[in-house]
């Protein structure tokens, strides 16, 4: 109890590091679980009438359950790091705000889409459904890049070019996992738009790396290093992998290589970022994080509910792991 509440010692050496996985482990799990969702919704433009059904009973059951972890990261972030909360939102305060607006026009158009019968409501809803789940990607790998880089602004080569790669990743976690949600022929496009979002993936990857080297030269020897060499490496093979694995029709597995493919690139973004965790003032892990007392207990918190939280997601997932049917989407609503 006495380390505990120690006010000068950690309650492991090199728990402010720990602390600072924590937060890109929250990052990465919002950007895997939301990103099936974001990319389901820009699928949803292409989707005939009882497809977008199907997609909604797709949808239904987890979209809220994953905003958990935004909330998480944001809370996680606040609490070990809170001059860097304060930085990061302060600063892009108008990215921000667009984002919460793009996320909030995603979760409005899936749920007033069939309050009226109204021949220009539902179509007005379905489009707002799209462009959020389009444009919140875009959005936050613009804020993720920009404080990644340590970008002057967001509107800079490197920040959008993240955007882009995360609207790339969203739509192929999107497709891998609608082909699990899916029958039919629907789940065969969605294999082979799963397979293509792979390639096109990998190529917004090497577009990236490519930007980063030209416009942000302190990033070229992180960019050049054996880590990173690994980190790609293993991105080609996730990416062969979801190709391959659906064209196999294995399709569970394939959505396992889509979901490694984005734990990679949290994975970079952390060795492109460390030991700082706010490139733009150079502040490091050890320089930002909170004293002593505030960070052990708050560990000691995240040690008992953060498993629970994992539990609870895996019961989620186990529970709606069928095939989604289109008469089920009105049952989460």
């Amino acid at each position: 109890m006495d380390s505990i509440l120690s006010t000068s010692e950690y309650l492991l050496p090199a728990l402010p590091e720990l602390w600072f996985s924590f937060v890109m482990v929250a990052f990465g799990g919002y950007l895997l679980l939301d990103g099936f969702d974001f990319g389901l919704g820009m699928l949803y433009h292409t989707a005939t009438a009882n497809e977008r059904a199907t997609l909604r009973a797709a949808f239904g059951p987890v979209w809220k359950a994953n905003e958990v972890w935004l909330v998480l990261f944001g809370t996680v972030l606040f609490a070990g790091f809170p001059r860097v909360y304060a930085q990061l939102l302060s600063t892009h305060y108008l990215l921000v705000f667009a984002l919460l607006f793009a996320l909030s026009m995603r979760g409005l158009g899936s749920k007033l889409r069939g309050n009226t019968t109204d021949a220009k409501w539902t179509p007005f809803w379905d489009q707002a459904f799209v462009a959020g789940s389009l444009f919140s990607p875009f959005l936050l790998g613009m804020l993720a890049g920009s404080w990644a880089l340590g970008a002057a602004s967001p509107l800079t080569p490197g920040p959008m070019v993240v955007g882009l790669t995360l609207v790339v990743l969203s739509l192929m976690l999107g497709a891998s996992f609608l082909a699990i949600k899916t029958e039919g022929a629907l789940q065969q496009r969605m294999a082979v738009r799963s397979r293509w979002a792979s390639v096109g993936y990998l190529g917004m990857l090497v577009l990236t790396a490519a930007t980063f080297y030209q416009w942000h030269p302190d990033t070229q020897a992180t960019l050049l290093s054996l880590p990173t060499a690994f980190i790609v490496l293993g991105s080609v093979v996730g990416g062969a992998a979801v190709y391959r694995f659906q064209q196999q029709r294995l399709h569970h597995s394939a959505l396992f290589a889509a979901a490694s493919m984005s734990a990679l690139l949290i994975g970079l973004v952390a060795y492109l970022m460390y030991p700082f965790v706010y490139p733009a003032e150079a502040l490091t892990v050890r320089d930002a994080v909170v004293s002593p007392l505030p960070m052990n207990i708050t560990f000691v918190m995240a040690v008992i509910f953060f498993p629970v939280i994992l539990l609870y997601f895996g019961f989620l997932y186990s529970v709606f792991s069928g095939p989604a049917r289109p008469e089920d989407e009105h049952a989460y609503s």
